[in-house]
């Protein structure tokens, strides 16, 4: 995406958010770092087509060298049917809480994006995709008899049981301890690597991705006066 600008006004306070330029390539793992407040949730909702920016010069996304979609141009004519298809089809999302169904058994919940999507073998991908993140003994059981790191490795898994393109994790070790934090952005790393995805990671802590992140995004935010915020999303120097 190039030039994108999204302006939030509410009681007379307004906040700006502006991305020059974000690009994240197959394979690739991004973090986005930045504190509260800064715009790192207005960027997730851009990213996953949720919210509409109020200018944008670009924004393109490749799913296979046969299929590319012009989002801006989406946008533009207000598609709302193709916008939806794009985020069933080939986004994937990670929520802070794992968004998990609490009256669905962890098979059940991994399977929702993969019925939605009428995608064969599904179950044989679940089965696959739980056992190589070490939760297939829990898939008959529900969320809450989960530990925190379980439900959120199975947040993880369904974001990814359709096959999307590009995975959306916001603040997914905010609720485990270091290590089970290190692990699962370790994990994203590799997942992104193994199976040609694109993920992009929201996160306040840089020393947890510094060292493990492709590229690192961060925000400058300027108090342009006591009602008016003003926040830039730049990629940081490696």
């Amino acid at each position: 995406m190039q030039q994108v600008l999204k302006t939030r006004e509410h009681a007379g306070s307004r906040f700006r958010l502006s991305i020059p330029e974000l690009t994240v390539y197959a394979g690739e793992f991004v973090a986005v770092v930045g504190e509260s407040g800064c715009g790192k949730s207005t960027l997730l909702d851009l990213l996953a087509l949720i919210s509409k920016p109020s200018s944008v010069q670009c924004y393109r996304m490749t799913f296979t060298e046969n299929e590319q979609r012009d989002v801006a141009g989406l946008w533009s004519s207000n598609d709302e049917n193709a916008l939806a298809a794009i985020r069933r089809q080939h986004l994937g999302y990670v929520l802070q809480t794992g968004g998990l169904l609490p009256y669905l058994n962890v098979r059940d919940n991994l399977l929702l994006p993969v019925r939605m999507n009428r995608l064969p073998d599904g179950r044989r991908r679940v089965q696959e995709m739980a056992q190589r993140m070490g939760v297939a003994d829990c898939l008959h059981r529900l969320p809450d008899s989960l530990s925190g790191g379980q439900r959120q490795r199975v947040a993880i898994l369904r974001a990814l049981s359709h096959s999307p393109r590009l995975v959306l994790a916001d603040e997914p070790t905010a609720a485990v301890d270091k290590r089970r934090a290190r692990l699962i952005v370790e994990d994203f790393r590799a997942l992104a690597r193994d199976q040609g995805l694109s993920i992009i990671m929201v996160t306040h802590d840089l020393d947890l991705v510094r060292s493990v992140a492709d590229s690192t995004y961060g925000f400058e935010v300027t108090q342009v006066s006591d009602n008016d915020i003003q926040s830039v999303c730049c990629k940081e120097l490696s």
